[in-house]
């Protein structure tokens, strides 16, 4: 009996420790998520929310912040002594002088430290209140287990993020123009006002740009204590992943194999009703019927293997009676996989009748 019941609490502990995928895809990492923000899913979940140092990835948050203000004032920043750090650089020097948008190059390229130092100093009046702003912001995003110290990502006991809220905050930098602009950028060179006749041409250290075809971008990081971590983006065919992983000493190759699962089960299949139009019959109108159409285009996300299983449905009335006013909402379209709506776009009248 206990041989039995030994074997049993074996079985349940390896049911509970297999990732979403099953047991055939496993990763170095200490922690990983792959996550779908068009849906918001997660497809892939090693201890999730379990709480790491994230290291240089935190600069996704600074760079993002930063070229929020850069947005709004670009304004020319004066390196001191006060903003410098260890670490990775950008290797500014005292009285030097760039923009915002240049600092956020520096950050998003070399993972500079002084340059986020730069920002922070530059944006909040210190690091700590710069700080401040990365968790109202972290707050606002929904990491609910992520609580940043310093803007560059050198090691705090208090400082700290899991996989899955750097998934959320990558997803919202993506939403940045120059953010994604600049994160997709194998390399960026930037012009110094003073010396004025400086230029440095910083290279991404983020080597799943060229590894992986279809990567458009991230942010690694490194300490002794963190390990190695990678928080990346990539696009297939519409649909768009973000893989995190830390502390994972095989980070590379396994953002490319969490990514070739992803993409493998999971495709963005296009629903475009804006050419569905039907000529309805009015009662009671000055017309005797009704352009009925649709305006809506979006999408879902199933396997690719259930495409052709999506099933469409034309909820609207046979007749309809007047008045009908224009923009009116007369019925939708609906879609069905598996016996489960997965989408709806509404049907609108296309003209008055009353």
């Amino acid at each position: 009996m206990k041989r039995i019941l030994s074997i049993i609490l074996i079985l349940l502990t390896v049911l509970i420790s297999v990732p979403c995928y099953g047991a055939e895809l496993s990763v170095s990492a200490g922690t990983a998520v792959l996550y779908c923000p068009f849906n918001s899913k997660v497809y892939y979940s090693l201890n999730e929310n379990k709480h790491m140092k994230p290291a240089s990835t935190t600069k996704i948050m600074t760079a993002l912040i930063t070229l929020e203000y850069a947005k709004a004032n670009n304004k020319q920043v004066e390196f001191t002594e006060d903003m410098t750090a260890e670490g990775s650089s950008m290797y500014l020097r005292y009285g030097e002088v760039l923009t915002l948008k240049d600092l956020a190059v520096g950050i998003l390229m070399c993972s500079g430290n002084d340059a986020a130092n730069a920002a922070a100093i530059s944006v909040a009046g210190s690091t700590e209140k710069f700080a401040e702003k990365m968790n109202e912001r972290a707050q606002k995003i929904g990491m609910k287990h992520t609580h940043f110290v310093t803007p560059s990502g050198l090691d705090d006991e208090n400082h700290y993020s899991t996989a899955y809220d750097m998934a959320l905050l990558m997803a919202e930098a993506l939403k940045n123009p120059e953010f994604s602009r600049l994160t997709a950028k194998k390399s960026e060179t930037v012009k110094f006002i003073e010396p004025a006749d400086k230029s440095v041409t910083y290279s991404n250290h983020n080597r799943l740009l060229s590894l992986y075809k279809y990567c458009i971008g991230g942010k690694t990081g490194y300490t002794m204590a963190a390990g190695r971590c990678l928080v990346s983006a990539a696009v297939k065919d519409g649909l768009t992943l973000i893989a995190v992983t830390m502390n994972d000493r095989n980070d590379w190759q396994d953002h490319a194999a969490l990514y070739n699962r992803g993409f493998s089960n999971h495709a963005m299949r296009v629903l475009d009703d804006t050419d569905f139009y039907l000529d309805v019959p009015v009662v009671g109108g000055t017309e005797d019927s009704v352009i009925v159409s649709s305006e809506d285009c979006g999408g879902v996300v199933v396997s690719p293997a259930d495409f052709h299983k999506i099933k469409r449905r034309i909820r609207l009335d046979n007749f309809l009676y007047s008045p009908i006013k224009k923009g009116q909402t007369l019925g939708t379209i609906e879609y069905f996989l598996k016996g489960q709506k997965i989408a709806k776009h509404k049907l609108y009248a296309m003209n008055n009748s009353n």
